[in-house]
């Protein structure tokens, strides 16, 4: 029987990426999002690519939508061996004292809320599977703050919590746990969610960085962690570009 991959947040960028590698990895791919002409699309492109695809739409804000996605990749048959929590984003780059609080409880809801909903929903799955991973996509900003990204700093502080958490409580259990930390990548929609369609803004994030990580560095990160033997548990991959030595310090090019 061929394994499902369920990818959350697959309708564009490191989502859809992943969706498109973990096919020829030889994952039967369920892709999940908000947008279903997305995610049709990105299953007919898997599918004539050679891949197997089924497209699920799902809100990862909502119980009944996440319990639905659950429900769906049961008729599927299959056995459930990899999660990948990739919904998420950010919301405005605003100092604590000015930040608006319904960007943070967004933020928080997606990143965190929505990654406790998707785990706590497929769990069961994952361990009758026998061998099951689950990959919550975090970010250095996970790691370590910086000005303006209190919300996102905060939201993904807590799903690191929530991923090293959920490793201890598993210990014992036929499931890892793995945290991918990226820093500076750039995708189509990143930026444009947190400056809510200011593309000049996005665009100047990546201003004189000559090569910032692009969605498919990310998704051949997640692809490995998850094609290790399965007692080979990589806790933590933290992946920057070259240019980017921490948050504070990229090299930009004049």
């Amino acid at each position: 029987m061929t394994p499902i991959a369920i990818v959350t947040g697959a309708s564009s960028g490191i989502g859809a990426a992943t969706a498109r590698r973990l096919a020829t990895e030889g994952f039967h791919v369920v892709v999940a999002a908000r947008r279903v002409d997305r995610l049709d699309e990105l299953a007919k492109g898997i599918t004539e690519a050679g891949g197997i695809a089924t497209a699920v739409p799902c809100d990862v804000t909502s119980d009944e939508s996440v319990a639905a996605l659950a429900t769906a990749v049961a008729e599927l048959g299959e056995p459930v061996t990899l999660l990948v929590n990739n919904a998420g984003g950010a919301r405005g780059l605003d100092p604590v004292g000015s930040a608006r609080v319904e960007d943070w409880q967004w933020m928080y809801d997606v990143n965190v809320l929505g990654t406790l909903r998707v785990t706590q929903a497929l769990l069961p799955a994952l361990e009758a599977s026998g061998a099951g991973t689950v990959v919550v996509l975090s970010s250095t900003a996970g790691l370590i703050v910086y000005e303006g990204g209190g919300g996102y700093a905060a939201a993904k502080h807590a799903q690191t919590a929530l991923a090293e958490t959920l490793r201890l409580e598993l210990c014992g259990h036929p499931i890892r746990v793995v945290e991918i930390d990226p820093g500076m990548v750039k995708t189509d929609e990143f930026g444009l969610t947190r400056f809510g369609g200011d593309e000049a803004r996005a665009e100047a994030v990546y201003e004189g960085v000559a090569e910032p990580l692009v969605a498919e560095d990310v998704a051949d990160c997640i692809a490995w962690t998850a094609t290790r033997p399965h007692h080979v548990n990589v806790d933590r991959l933290v992946v920057r570009p070259l240019a980017q030595a921490a948050q504070h310090k990229v090299h930009r090019v004049k």
